[in-house]
């Protein structure tokens, strides 16, 4: 059985709204139009739509 972890590519925290994209070049998260709390701890929706493995 094969299976492929695919990672997300975009985050938005659940506490202050901060949206995240994954910059392929850069190989970091890079915040998008809102930094929301610079002193959030940052919970991000790891366990919602996003379906990381594939059959």
């Amino acid at each position: 059985m094969n299976v492929t972890i695919t990672p997300p590519t975009e985050r938005t925290c659940e506490l202050c709204g901060r949206e995240e994209r994954w910059d392929e070049d850069l190989e970091a998260w890079q915040i998008d139009d809102t930094a929301g709390d610079t002193y959030c701890i940052h919970e991000w929706d790891v366990n919602g739509t996003f379906l990381p493995f594939e059959e």
